[in-house]
């Protein structure tokens, strides 16, 4: 019989053998969890998601047979060049882009299956700002060309006869650029101004001294607009519908926690976010951040072509048909079944 180190049995030189060639031909090992991997951004527009996973609502709802991967991303578009090379199955995002994905795709790559976040942005700027036409001449900060602010801002201007090219030129010049980096510029006067998601309208406000000049919620019907919602892989939703029903169901859950207990829900996200970025919010600015945001279910679906109309508008996406862009089935059964209305989608092909 061999010693450890010399010639290996003909049995076992066999039995290697065939267990290579089984997987050159691609037949099943042993089984393995079946996994969903969650994204969502570590900020208190994705409460929701932050409370489901501390609450352990989603690990609970897909149940110990089922691998839970949470993964943290910093800007819409990383989360969908996740998405399209399927890498992420389920994730947190702003309206336009899922817009963006949507198109991109032809209307294949993704599905809305509930909402998340409402509310939450606002144009602050200087003190010396105290109407639309100060603004010609000044520079203006977003958190990425494109994304939902930007959107926003540069929508707003033009409605307001203010030119804003893509190039940073034009009445107002618009300079993209990371949160935590605006925060800088705008206490050094570099930009004068900047239209913002919470917290970073509150610490604009709080730390820097700013004026909210435009409340987002003050441009939409009853102060309401889609800011982040939940979007699914489409090939996963085809494939494993129960889990994303699994996870729709955690995530009304989480939405309803959030109504019903906000300083609860308030103190668990901050702990959250210490825990995730080594630093938690102010509470003066969590505070104030969390009076301007709502958490419901329903995706506001005419904000979210109206977003993309405004974005059509600004140059910054070619005309695109929406429709089919949703599937509320399993958030239509989960209200169904608690006695909860449904949502009714206004556009076609939604379900």
């Amino acid at each position: 019989m061999p010693t450890e180190g010399g010639a290996k049995p003909r049995w076992i030189t066999l039995a290697l053998a065939a267990a290579a060639a089984a997987l050159a031909c691609g037949e099943p090992g042993p089984a393995e969890k079946p996994v969903v991997r969650l994204g969502y951004f570590p900020n208190v527009t994705h409460a929701p998601a932050i409370v489901g996973l501390e609450k352990r609502y989603f690990a609970d709802a897909l149940g110990s047979a089922v691998k839970l991967e949470p993964r943290t991303f910093n800007a819409g578009p990383e989360a969908v060049e996740a998405l399209f090379s399927d890498a992420l199955d389920v994730t947190y995002i702003g309206p336009n882009p899922a817009i963006n994905a949507f198109a991109q795709s032809r209307g294949e790559a993704v599905r809305i299956v509930a909402g998340a976040t409402s509310g939450g942005a606002a144009l602050v700027v200087a003190p010396s700002i105290s109407k639309p036409a100060d603004l010609k001449g000044k520079k203006l900060a977003t958190p990425q060309l494109g994304n939902t602010q930007d959107v926003a801002l540069r929508a707003w201007l033009k409605h307001q006869g203010l030119s804003a090219n893509l190039e940073g030129g034009g009445d107002v010049s618009i300079a993209p650029q990371p949160n935590a980096q605006t925060l800088e510029t705008f206490r050094s006067g570099v930009v004068q101004g900047a239209w913002l998601p919470e917290p970073w309208v509150s610490r604009l406000v709080l730390e820097g001294g700013g004026a909210v000049l435009v409340d987002e919620r003050s441009l939409w019907p009853n102060g309401q607009f889609v800011t982040t919602h939940l979007v699914v892989r489409r090939q996963f939703l085809d494939e494993h519908p129960d889990l994303v029903r699994k996870v729709v169901e955690a995530h009304v859950k989480a939405v309803d926690d959030a109504n019903a207990d906000p300083a609860g829900a308030r103190a668990l996200v901050n702990r959250a976010l210490e825990r995730v970025t080594g630093k938690p919010l102010p509470e003066q600015v969590i505070e104030r951040a969390w009076q301007s945001l709502g958490f419901t279910v329903d995706p506001l679906e005419a904000s979210l072509r109206r977003s993309a109309k405004d974005a059509e508008e600004v140059g910054l996406l070619e005309p695109v048909d929406l429709d089919g862009i949703y599937d509320l089935g399993a958030l239509n059964e989960i209200l169904r079944a608690g006695g909860r209305p449904e949502i009714a989608l206004q556009g076609e092909g939604g379900s």
